[in-house]
């Protein structure tokens, strides 16, 4: 069995994997789970051991319909009541081109919404929506959606850009394309791993970190050969 598929395994059995992007990229590991398994258990291992902005991907399907922005789509709309974000707006990153990150929320029934148990019941209830979306009509995913969650809240949601992986490969869409090809809903919680002196961790110390737990580490550049097997 190869890493692609023992990931896939790891993710169905709501266990995380590790998943590098590429080097000359962001070149950082991320910890990643399924959303629909989120528990607050999870959020505390992401925030302990991984340590950084713990995010849920949507894919472009859910993204559409849920009707979900890009960030910075809202910032430059509202640039002209308030100038200064059209200025903070623009993407001048020097590992890409364009930011995944949408609107950030907390589910109605949580309180502060940023506690391992809040986080946890936004990221899986977005995941139900999320599943649920690709199989019900038009329209009904939006109006659950706003039903059940407010903005500004504590679970940025990241936005996978379509085609998926024909361009942009960051982990939004690396960890979004696993859960995919795994049948699960498609929406992946995922956390930087990040190292004592502040900076990212270390490739190799995120291979060792996944040998210590028997779990699996993937390079981005995998993922992306297994895709265009698996969408073929």
């Amino acid at each position: 069995m190869g890493d692609v598929e023992r990931a896939l395994e790891s993710l169905r059995r709501g266990a995380f994997v590790l998943v590098y992007d590429a080097d000359g990229r962001e070149e950082e590991t991320d910890l990643a789970i399924a959303s629909e398994f989120v528990t607050p258990a999870s959020i505390r291992t992401l925030r302990k051991e991984a340590g950084g902005l713990i995010c849920a991907t949507v894919s472009g399907e859910v993204r559409a319909r849920l009707g979900l922005p890009y960030m910075t789509d809202v910032l430059r709309r509202a640039g002209g009541m308030y100038p200064i974000l059209n200025a903070v707006s623009t993407e001048d990153m020097k590992y890409d081109r364009h930011s995944a990150f949408s609107i950030a929320v907390n589910h109605r029934d949580t309180y502060t919404g940023v506690t391992d148990t809040d986080r946890a019941k936004t990221i899986a209830r977005l995941a139900e929506i999320a599943k649920d979306a690709l199989r019900r009509e038009n329209g009904w995913a939006a109006h659950a959606f706003a039903e059940e969650f407010r903005s500004p809240g504590h679970v940025p949601l990241l936005n996978a850009a379509e085609p998926l992986l024909a361009e942009r490969r960051g982990h939004t869409e690396l960890t979004t394309a696993l859960t995919i090809m795994a049948g699960l809903a498609p929406s992946a919680t995922i956390c930087e791993m990040m190292a004592d002196d502040g900076r990212a961790l270390p490739k190799e110390h995120a291979k060792a970190y996944a040998r210590e737990r028997n779990l699996v580490f993937l390079e981005g550049q995998d993922i992306v050969r297994a895709w265009r097997s698996w969408s073929v």
